[in-house]
Formats: C-alpha cells, sequence, structure tokens
C-alpha cells in the first residue's frame, strides 16, 4: 500500500506471480482531456481508478549487477486501464458529461528506498472513450509517494 503524493491518494500493488503485480490506483489525477479537440493542450485533474497488470522484466539483472529490487525496484511492461469520473464539464464551450477512459501499454520504472519512499512513472499509448469522439492518444502517468503498510516486499527473486 503506497500513499501517493504528486497524484492524491492510495495506491495498492500484489503479486500475482515471479516478476508479475497487479497495480491498483485510486486518486486525483492530473490527465488530458480527451473531449477537447487539442487534448494534449488540454489537461484537467480528474477523480480516477488506474489499474496495470506489471511486468517487472529485469528484476534478475538488477539483483546480478548488486542493485536493489525492493518494493519492486525494476522496469515494467504493463496493459494500463483508467476509468476517469470527472463529472459535467464544459470544454470549449460543450457540456460533457460522464465517465471516460482509456486501456493501452506502458512501459514504466519503479523505484523504492528502504526510507519508504517511492516512484514509479510509465508512458505508453491508449485508446480513449467515452462521451466523445474516441481516439489514440499518450498516456504518461507518474506516481511518487511512500509505503505505508507493514509488508515491504518485492516479486522478483
Amino acid at each position: 500500500m503506497k500513499l501517493n503524493v504528486f497524484n492524491p491518494g492510495l495506491e495498492y500493488e500484489m503479486g500475482l506471480g515471479v516478476n508479475s503485480t497487479l497495480d491498483v490506483r485510486v486518486a486525483w489525477q492530473v490527465a488530458l482531456e480527451p473531449a477537447s479537440t487539442t487534448p494534449l493542450e488540454d489537461y484537467d485533474f480528474f477523480p480516477a481508478i488506474t489499474v496495470q497488470n506489471r511486468y517487472y522484466h529485469n528484476f534478475n539483472g538488477r539483483h546480478r549487477r548488486g542493485r536493489s529490487i525492493y518494493g519492486n525496484s525494476g522496469n515494467y511492461l504493463a496493459p494500463s486501464v483508467a476509468l476517469f469520473s470527472p463529472g459535467e464539464r464544459v470544454v470549449q464551450d460543450q457540456l460533457v458529461d460522464g465517465v471516460h477512459g482509456y486501456g493501452g501499454l506502458v512501459y514504466g520504472v519503479q523505484r523504492s528506498y528502504n526510507s519508504g519512499l517511492s516512484f514509479s512513472i510509465d508512458a505508453g499509448a491508449g485508446y480513449y472513450v467515452g462521451p466523445f469522439k474516441g481516439g489514440v492518444h499518450p498516456v504518461v502517468n507518474l506516481s511518487l509517494g511512500w509505503i505505508i503498510s507493514e509488508k515491504r516486499w518485492c516479486v522478483g527473486r
């Protein structure tokens, strides 16, 4: 369990198997406004749920080189799905209401430290759907916070 400060909320990562985790984040997230005609220029802060199935591909290499894999410190590839529930809003003089979301693929880096500090960043592309014309747009997730649970474990060997 991690308390995020950049996107205020909670994040929980649980092991699914060797080198694989399920990461669930419930937070207020900075996100592009996909209902805009220029979504890459319009950002807002939305309540969101993000789910990723992370596959950490470099635990063994990090361990061999003497680098830490504590708290799942490694690089990962993950299918990523997010649902945003911003409520009613006006975008370019149009009333937009309802949930929207994306499904896509991201590549990321996560590092955790003995102090409990943890950060991750991932980027990729996703197909956005909602009360607007769907399309493929960039996906970037940034998580900065502290591990607050007593269990600080890794799925890697």
